[in-house]
């Protein structure tokens, strides 16, 4: 649409924060920043919702000031709420726009969206045109593979998204059957960034630690990464994998889980915060061996005070040995 330059899309090595639908907003990316992340993402957006301004679109499109990097990703099937929803964000202040081919919720997939649309080849790329005659913005898309054993499908998609103007690719390498378990399939990312060097390929799927990630990024020759359930409760696996920096000690963990819902507060209020916020604690809890009674107290809390306490009580109890283990 515009004849402006576009900004660069990622530098080699950059790790990229996924666009998590009911997480990444504000004040997660805010604790994601204290933790190393430098390239992030708001939650998916709905094209109809934003359209129509339906929805909690002001929350999910707030941007920090701090935020030097924030790109938007939407998520649709119908040309024309996409050409709406893309206007729409031309009158905000992103780094990119990308477009969704990926998601395999039920929600999304039995509205024809997200992995449902990436596998109707022509549908998608229609619909990635309608964003591209009116957005102002970089164009990216991040899609799953079409098939485990055999590129062809995949390369199809992303070579009629690159002709189209896509400036990078991410690339999930699960099926839609998947989700968000099983074998990646490596070498269909692979073939995918041998066939498209002149842009960025970014892998996703699966990194949850250094060994994970130096796997992804060995074997499917990808530079870029981009981290999406791995960092859920642990936003420290940026600069852990970017510096080599050590797992959080007690004390720097009870402060970010404090930092996290203190964002949270400020954006929403307590109340509605408190209960979001539940999920979000749990996380921070999961894998560092806390005992099943801190779990169920995150589930039922309701107040900062009730945050307070279940970190006091955090600092009585002995961490055992994981892979999110906490130094004390």
């Amino acid at each position: 649409m515009s004849d402006q330059p576009l900004l660069p899309v990622y530098p080699e090595n950059a790790l990229i924060m996924a666009p998590l639908s009911g997480f990444t907003d504000l004040a997660y990316r805010r604790a994601a920043y204290r933790g190393g992340c430098r390239y992030a993402f708001t939650e998916m957006v709905d094209a109809a919702s934003l359209a129509y301004a339906n929805g909690n679109g002001e929350y999910l499109l707030k941007r920090g000031e701090e935020e030097t990097f924030l790109a938007v990703q939407l998520v649709g099937a119908d040309e024309e709420l996409l050409k709406k929803a893309s206007a729409k964000l031309n009158e905000r202040d992103f780094s990119l726009l990308d477009f969704n081919l990926g998601c395999p919720v039920p929600k999304v997939v039995k509205k024809g969206a997200g992995a449902a649309l990436g596998r109707n080849i022509a549908k998608a790329l229609s619909c990635f045109a309608a964003i591209a005659s009116e957005s102002r913005f970089t164009l990216t898309a991040k899609m799953r593979i079409l098939d485990e054993l055999d590129p062809a499908p995949t390369l199809e998609l992303c070579a009629g998204l690159v002709e189209r103007g896509a400036k990078a690719l991410t690339i999930h390498g699960r099926t839609r059957e998947h989700f968000y378990t099983g074998q990646v399939s490596f070498d269909i990312i692979r073939a995918v960034r041998e066939a498209f060097p002149d842009i960025p390929v970014i892998a996703n799927g699966g990194v949850n630690s250094r060994e994970s990630y130096d796997l992804i990024r060995r074997e499917t020759g990808c530079s870029r990464v981009m981290l999406a359930q791995g960092i859920m409760g642990n936003p420290w696996l940026f600069s852990e994998l970017s510096d080599n920096a050590l797992p959080p000690t007690l004390e720097q963990w009870r402060e970010m889980v404090h930092y996290h819902v203190s964002e949270m507060i400020a954006l929403y209020g307590e109340v509605s915060a408190m209960r979001q916020a539940r999920k979000i604690v749990h996380d921070y809890l999961k894998g560092r061996g806390f005992p099943a009674s801190l779990r169920a107290e995150a589930s039922t809390l309701a107040s900062m005070s009730d945050l307070e306490s279940l970190l006091a009580r955090a600092e009585t109890v002995s961490v055992s040995g994981t892979s999110r283990k906490i130094s004390l």
